[in-house]
C-alpha cells in the first residue's frame, strides 16, 4: 500500500494518474452491491480528486449520499503516453451535495477545459441544435472524493480466454475485449476494483484474483470500456452476478448484462435513445426537488473552447 500523499502534486504516481483519460469508479448500491462505471476527473494539487456526474446519470450521487465508500481505478491507458504504466486503485470516502452546477468556475472550469481539450467532438455539443438536445449534459452535480489508501500493481499480461464460443450471459460483449475490471466488494462491505482477466467456464467466469486484494464473495461484476485516443468510440458494459469461491478460485456467475449507452450491437438509434433516457432522468431530478430547469451560460464555455483553439 502506499500512502495518500503520492497523489500530491509532484509526486510520479500524480503524474501517473493525470495521464489517464478516465478511470473507473466503484459506489455501492441501495442493497450494497458494487457497481462500476468509467468516469473522468481531476486531481487536485492536495490530491483530492473531482469527479462529476451530469442530471442525465444521477445514479452515482444517490449511492454516494447513501454510502459514500467509494473506489476509483486507474487502468485503462489508452492515449495515456505512459509506458508500461501500472494500475492505481484509490479508496476513500466522497461527497456529492445536492447542488446543481452549470457555471464552468474554479476547480469545474478547470475540469471542463481538460475534457474539451481530450475530448474535441464534445465541444460541438455547444453548437446549435446541441444546446436544446444536450443541455443536460452541463448540468453536473460535483463529486469529491477525500482518498484514504491507495494501491498500485501492474496491468494483466495475459488476455481474456474462451469467451467467443461461451453461451454466457455477456460473453459476446466481455469477447471484444483484452481484460476486464473485477468489481467486487472486501470484508467491510467496501469497494473494491482490480483490472485482470477472466476465462469461460460452463458455471460461470473464472477470475484472476491477485493474492493480495481482498475480496470477498457476494454481489459482484465484471466492467468493460473502451475510447479512441480522442476519447471517442465509448462503449461500455457491465456483466453483474455473484462472486463465489471453490476449489480453482474464484467464480463470477453472471446473472444481468448491462449497457446504458451505445450497444456493442451498434444501432443509429443510439444517440435518440441516450438522449431521451438523459432528458427523462434530468426531468425527474429537477421536478423531484421543484426545481427549474437552470439555464447553461454557454457564452462561458465557448470561451473555453476558443481559448483551446488557439495557436
Amino acid at each position: 500500500m502506499i500512502t495518500v500523499d503520492a497523489l500530491v502534486t509532484g509526486k510520479p504516481l500524480a503524474d501517473v494518474i493525470d495521464a489517464y483519460r478516465t478511470c473507473e469508479l466503484a459506489t455501492l448500491t441501495r442493497d450494497g452491491s458494487p457497481v462500476a462505471w468509467p468516469t473522468s476527473g481531476l486531481r487536485r494539487d492536495d490530491g483530492t480528486l473531482l469527479l462529476t456526474t451530469s442530471l442525465g446519470y444521477p445514479q452515482k450521487a444517490f449511492n454516494i449520499r447513501r454510502d459514500g465508500r467509494v473506489a476509483l481505478l486507474f487502468s485503462e491507458p489508452t492515449a495515456s503516453g505512459l509506458d508500461l504504466p501500472e494500475q492505481v486503485l484509490v479508496r476513500g470516502v466522497a461527497t456529492c451535495p445536492d447542488e446543481v452546477h452549470t457555471a464552468p468556475v474554479g476547480d469545474l472550469g478547470r475540469l471542463w477545459a481538460l475534457l474539451m481539450e481530450r475530448q474535441p467532438h464534445s465541444q460541438g455539443y455547444l453548437n446549435w441544435p446541441a444546446t436544446k438536445m444536450a443541455d443536460f449534459y452541463y448540468m453536473r452535480l460535483l463529486i469529491d472524493v477525500e482518498p484514504a489508501e491507495v494501491v498500485a500493481r501492474p496491468l494483466p499480461v495475459a488476455a481474456n480466454t474462451g469467451l467467443a464460443d461461451s453461451t454466457l450471459l455477456g460473453a459476446e460483449v466481455l469477447a471484444g475485449y483484452p481484460s476486464v475490471v473485477l468489481i467486487a466488494l472486501d470484508a467491510a462491505g467496501a469497494p473494491l476494483l482490480v483490472r485482470t482477466t477472466v476465462s469461460a467456464t460452463p458455471d460461470g467466469y473464472r477470475v484472476e484474483v491477485p493474492a493480495d486484494v481482498p475480496v470477498v464473495a457476494g454481489p459482484s461484476g465484471l466492467l468493460v470500456h473502451r475510447h479512441d485516443d480522442k476519447l471517442s468510440g465509448l462503449h461500455n458494459a457491465n456483466v453483474r452476478g455473484r462472486l463465489v469461491r471453490d476449489g480453482d478460485g474464484w467464480l463470477l456467475r453472471p446473472v444481468k448484462l448491462v449497457e446504458p449507452g451505445a450497444r456493442h450491437r451498434a444501432s443509429l438509434l443510439d444517440p435518440i435513445r441516450i438522449g431521451r433516457e438523459c432528458q427523462a432522468a434530468t426531468r425527474r431530478y429537477l421536478a423531484h426537488r421543484n426545481l427549474d430547469r437552470p439555464a447553461v451560460p454557454w457564452a462561458a464555455y465557448r470561451a473555453i473552447r476558443a481559448g483551446l483553439r488557439k495557436p
